[in-house]
């Protein structure tokens, strides 16, 4: 886990200069220029944008011990996406990188932190040993906001296909049941596994096995995109 040390939060670092040497980096074929131009006027800017969003949204469950590590491979990722950064499309260099720098963070922390669910909130669907929880474990409001975001994007695309996914009538209201807790999921405050079961059984009135089976193939498709919406920002089911 990275050691927590504060650090300030101005963005003077990332300005306009910033933000014309992109593209003129982005617009030229030179590699001793674009080299130089990174080093002088880029390279200091991913620096701080990563440490600074690390300790704002606390970023903090990683498997590397120094900051400087994990700043090191979001940088070499930054690098990776800079030519797709088009100015001409309103976004500002600095909330363009600022965005990819925390769906990475989520992505990677995602793929990190392990931890035991004992008791789910209905904002994400996470799987162990079979069992499924619905659970937020971080109140970032960035998280929040992507994670609610896609839950809208997996329940438009399930209920629309509810019956190719699922063609058997029953199977279709049992993973209805499940989706009708994602909608409900700003009411619904928090559910414990057996609570949880209880609820779709009175929707539907079959036993626990066949909930848990629907609820892995929901479970499988909402995890297969979820990590690519992460870093892309977008589906395709």
């Amino acid at each position: 886990m990275i050691k927590k040390k504060r650090k300030p939060k101005s963005k003077n670092y990332f300005t306009q200069e910033t933000e014309d040497a992109i593209v003129l980096y982005n617009g030229s074929t030179d590699s001793e220029f674009k080299s130089t131009l990174y080093k002088e006027k880029i390279h200091y800017a991913f620096f701080k944008l990563t440490e600074n969003i690390i300790h704002t949204f606390k970023f903090y469950h990683t498997e590397v011990e120094e900051l400087e590590h994990l700043q090191h491979e979001i940088i070499v990722f930054l690098l990776s996406k800079i030519h797709l950064f088009d100015p001409s499309r309103g976004a500002k260099a600095y909330s363009y990188f600022g965005t990819i720098v925390k769906r990475w963070l989520i992505l990677y922390t995602t793929k990190n932190y392990n931890t035991k669910i004992k008791k789910v909130d209905i904002d994400v669907l996470v799987q162990d040993n079979s069992t499924h929880s619905y659970d937020m474990d971080t109140s970032d409001s960035i998280v929040k906001d992507d994670l609610s975001k896609y839950i809208d994007i997996f329940i438009e695309h399930v209920t629309e296909n509810v019956f190719t996914l699922f063609p058997k009538k029953n199977d279709a209201q049992i993973a209805d049941s499940i989706l009708e807790l994602f909608r409900k999921r700003d009411t619904i405050d928090v559910f414990n596994k057996k609570a949880l079961y209880i609820y779709i059984r009175e929707i539907v009135d079959v036993k626990t096995p066949k909930i848990t089976k629907i609820a892995d193939k929901l479970y499988i498709i909402f995890k297969s995109q979820y990590f690519f919406y992460l870093e892309n920002g977008y589906c395709k089911f």
